[in-house]
């Protein structure tokens, strides 16, 4: 491709645009060092961007602390749009680069380099991770068929889709869920080459070049505002690529912008308006959340143009403190390291969690983040140096050849190193062709359901209404109590009736507050309420939905001052579990009827009684669920 009259200054001289021309990765992952420098200029000068392995650094620990500590850091996953920011930032730099060195985009050039940066990592944390899954804990390879083709083809987001699967559900984890990103940006990269070079062919200004890229920008974060649905689960509009494409095209447009001989930001600007970017940054991660309508109507927007402001500064002339403090060794260190940081750190978290057993907030939980980290760091180090490193400056056919050569002339510890590689490809390969299509927790859910809806047609509660003052001893035999409640108390169920023999339950996956009332008024209706009523809802949302904190009024309305009512405190990883506990205490707390039974607060004492999902109690976790319920209905007695 030529250089075009509009691409020309004022005396027919092609402008000496003194920008970095990035050699990236097109993942929302940072690359090395290495990648982030030009390609060398005609006068054989080659410059890098300052500063950007350290927002690099920035976004990959925001998420990793999102996904160890969601409570404090609600908003953590924006690290995911910033990488979007600086990856399409970075990208389209070094294809203009290629234009005016080359006078063209080397399409296949620019795919293989691609794939030599995100193939060998992320095939070495699939392998590794799958095993040790399996080792640990099986449940986590529920739907691992589908993740592994999704990663090898850049189709998780869409798969994920097609499946039902929700990013924002803490109760199914899945292995490999942080590769919807990869998805989305490889399939930008795999058109956005072809539609740039479009875009030069028809050779607007610069500009105008900018202003269609950022128009397409606007279109995508409308898009996701208008498809998204209040009160549903978002993961359509946020895995979706045309919904979550408008930090890659914002970063696209900068590089437009930044081409056309315009500084992004000029000197006197250089440091405040980065500095407020972050601060935007900051006090979203700070408070956005997953499940609010501002999220997707303008809050992951705003975070964006944060981050777009926090790139400005980096491309600013002359250095700053802003720069500076980006450049620092350990953040360098760690935005070199960004990919394999979060290829690694969630698959790493999951199996930690699960090996420890520990509940979110319990005393001992800390064990679980200390040394997730501290496996994420040493996993992703490694990884950059004998994985990503060698095959990125090699290339695969060159790197196979070298391993090939040293089994073949290096000795018995090489053909024993290549053996045992072999081995365990071949053992994580059966491992994914025989993982389980259903969990554990599904199966205990499931079959325990199964006991409550054989019960309820065979035995039917017996009706009445209150037949004892409160305080009177509760038969041991649970005569007296009916429980109403969603999965939780499901799984539970099949020990309560083994202990209380004629306890009633009432029990499926999926309620909420919402429904309290219709069970109770139900109940009401067919006189089968009991004097004792245990309520166990909640885990699906909290107080989250709208009417939920007046839904379970109008249940404890229903249930009168003369019966025994218990209210089950909610488990589970979401942001919003303590804050739901701390309201299901506010709303019951002038209702001297009405007794909170903590099974939060005794998770958070006795670890390793919940299923890998850490929300639905295990074989121990249930026994202790009836050990904790009997205590409490003890008391009533006092």
């Amino acid at each position: 491709m030529t250089t075009t009259a509009s691409d020309r200054t004022a005396d027919g001289r092609t402008p000496q645009r003194d920008r970095p021309r990035p050699e990236t990765r097109p993942g929302t992952r940072p690359e090395t060092r290495a990648e982030t420098r030009a390609e060398p200029r005609a006068g054989g000068r080659s410059e890098r961007i300052p500063g950007l392995d350290g927002l690099r650094a920035v976004a990959v620990i925001a998420v990793i602390a999102y996904h160890l500590w969601p409570t404090t850091l609600p908003g953590g996953f924006l690290g995911v749009d910033v990488f979007f920011v600086v990856s399409g930032f970075l990208i389209t730099t070094l294809l203009l680069r290629q234009v005016e060195v080359g006078g063209r985009v080397h399409l296949a050039d620019f795919w293989r380099r691609r794939a030599r940066r995100l193939l060998p990592a992320l095939v070495t944390v699939m392998v590794v991770g799958v095993i040790a899954a399996r080792i640990v804990e099986p449940d986590l390879l529920v739907g691992v068929r589908r993740q592994v083709v999704g990663a090898l083809t850049f189709t998780t987001n869409w798969l994920e889709i097609a499946a039902g699967s929700s990013y924002f559900d803490a109760t199914a984890p899945e292995l490999f869920q942080p590769f919807w990103s990869l998805a989305i940006e490889e399939q930008f990269y795999l058109l956005w080459p072809v539609l740039l070079v479009v875009l030069l062919a028809t050779r607007p200004t610069w500009r105008s070049r900018a202003a269609i890229v950022g128009g397409a920008a606007v279109a995508s974060a409308l898009a996701m505002a208008l498809l998204f649905t209040p009160g549903t689960d978002p993961t359509r509009v946020y895995y979706g690529t045309a919904t979550h494409a408008f930090g890659l095209l914002a970063g696209a447009a900068a590089a437009f912008a930044w081409a056309g001989g315009r500084s992004l930001l000029p000197a006197r600007h250089a440091t405040w308006v980065p500095l407020a970017g972050g601060g935007v940054l900051a006090l979203l991660v700070a408070t956005l959340h997953a499940d609010g309508s501002f999220t997707y109507r303008g809050g992951i927007v705003l975070g964006s143009l944060a981050a777009l402001a926090l790139v400005a500064g980096c491309t600013a002339p002359g250095g700053s403190r802003y720069v500076r403090a980006l450049q620092a060794r350990p953040a360098v260190w760690v935005g070199e390291r960004s990919y394999g940081l979060y290829l690694w750190h969630w698959p790493v978290i999951l199996v930690v969690g699960a090996a420890f057993g520990d509940a979110p907030g319990s005393q001992l939980w800390w064990r679980t983040p200390a040394l997730a980290l501290a496996l994420t760091f040493v996993l992703a180090a490694l990884s950059h140096r004998f994985v990503e490193t060698p095959v990125r400056r090699r290339g695969f056919r060159a790197t196979t050849r070298t391993l090939v050569g040293s089994v073949v002339t290096g000795g018995r510890r090489p053909q024993v190193a290549a053996a045992a590689g072999v081995a365990v490809v071949l053992v994580a390969t059966v491992v994914v062709l025989t993982a389980p299509a259903q969990s554990s927790t599904q199966r205990a859910v499931e079959d325990a359901q199964r006991q409550v809806d054989e019960r309820a047609t065979a035995t039917p509660a017996p009706s009445g209404a209150p037949t004892r003052a409160p305080g009177a001893p509760v038969p041991a035999d649970g005569s007296t109590v009916v429980a109403f409640g969603d999965s939780v108390l499901s799984a539970a169920a099949p020990t309560l009736f083994q202990e209380m023999p004629k306890i009633a339950v009432d029990a499926k996956p999926i309620r909420k507050w919402l429904d309290a009332p219709d069970l109770v008024q139900a109940a009401v209706d067919a006189g089968t309420l009991r004097p004792v009523v245990v309520l166990n809802f909640g885990t699906n949302g909290g107080f989250q939905f709208d009417g939920s904190e007046a839904a379970l009024t109008r249940t404890l309305d229903l249930l009168g001052p003369d019966r025994q009512v218990l209210v089950v405190t909610v488990v589970g990883v979401s942001y919003w579990v303590p804050a739901a506990n701390a309201r299901l205490r506010e709303l019951v707390a002038d209702r001297p009827n009405v007794h909170v039974v903590d099974w939060n607060g005794y998770l958070a004492k006795h670890p390793g009684l919940l299923h890998a999902d850490r929300t639905h109690p295990n074989m121990a976790g249930v026994v202790a669920y009836e050990q904790v319920l009997r205590a409490a209905l003890d008391d009533l007695s006092g």
